[in-house]
């Protein structure tokens, strides 16, 4: 995670900078980080006897968190969490709905997301080691299935798929354990907020192409968007690129993958064979 001046937090105590905002027994500090939908704040859980524990906090945009779409969508990912106990998954520890806020309070973990370690690999020119890479996306894996195989208070399967596995998604901590995080799009058997017709949801780059032609997806989609994500990892840049969406889109149903070892030599051909299964365009052959 970074803080607001861009400095890394890996390995060091996070300390907030300045009194923060107050919401009901959470005081919101620094943003770590922002998107469409929310921000992520530092926050401290206070208690009684002095009792405080740092804490990662979801906050809701405020004209978001008006919306009662968005308002469920948010519920529903902490609901889908709350369901998926598995050490690499970053745990849901609270929801906060006061007033116009709407929190999801989860775990802090110290770390970096597996872009930003790609990005700093590129940056100096160098690769992430592949024994690196492997343990990185194996312990993805596992927090996946966690939540392919999470079920209900009456045992009955949830079939959550993810689908936003992504370099950003991916919390790999100083701890060497890596967590999958953000199931905000995440599709669930009874979720409260569904999905609008004609949508995408998730990062392009990393959609299979039968989500990108709106076909009924499982787990094997987040099994693609690994594969993605594992190719990437080892060869040190993006799989699919292009100019703009259109161009991107015709590559993911159309363009030749190459094999990792035919640009990094050292990769194996059992890790090729693997890489290629996931990135298979029928879901039956991954």
């Amino acid at each position: 995670m970074r803080a607001p001046n861009g400095e890394s937090m890996m390995g060091a105590v996070a300390e907030p900078k300045e009194q923060g905002r107050v919401v009901g027994r959470y005081v919101l500090f620094d943003e770590l980080a922002s998107g469409g939908m929310a921000t992520v704040h530092l926050g401290r859980l206070v208690g009684a006897g002095g009792f405080s524990r740092t804490v990662a906090i979801k906050r809701l945009h405020p004209h978001f968190a008006k919306d009662p779409d968005f308002r469920a969508m948010i519920l529903d990912e902490a609901r889908i969490v709350s369901r998926i106990q598995h050490t690499h998954v970053i745990p849901t520890l609270d929801v906060v709905a006061e007033g116009d806020d709407i929190l999801l309070v989860m775990e802090y973990v110290h770390g970096e997301p597996a872009a930003r370690l790609m990005r700093a690999a590129r940056t100096t020119g160098r690769r992430l080691p592949v024994h690196a890479v492997l343990t990185i996306m194996a312990q993805t894996l596992y927090g996946l299935h966690a939540a392919h195989e999470a079920r209900d208070d009456h045992g009955q399967p949830l079939n959550v798929v993810h689908r936003d596995v992504s370099p950003q998604n991916i919390l790999v901590g100083v701890d060497g354990v890596t967590r999958v995080l953000d199931f905000g799009v995440a599709k669930a058997a009874g979720r409260i907020q569904s999905t609008r017709d004609g949508s995408l949801k998730g990062k392009l780059p990393y959609m299979p192409p039968e989500q990108i032609r709106g076909e009924p997806v499982d787990r094997r989609t987040d099994v693609y968007a690994a594969a993605v994500v594992l190719w990437e990892m080892l060869v040190g840049r993006m799989l699919f690129r292009g100019e703009n969406d259109a161009a991107i889109l015709h590559s993911i149903l159309h363009a030749p993958v190459p094999l990792p070892s035919s640009e990094v030599p050292i990769v194996s051909g059992a890790l090729d064979h693997l890489v290629m299964r996931g990135l298979a365009r029928d879901p039956a052959q991954r």
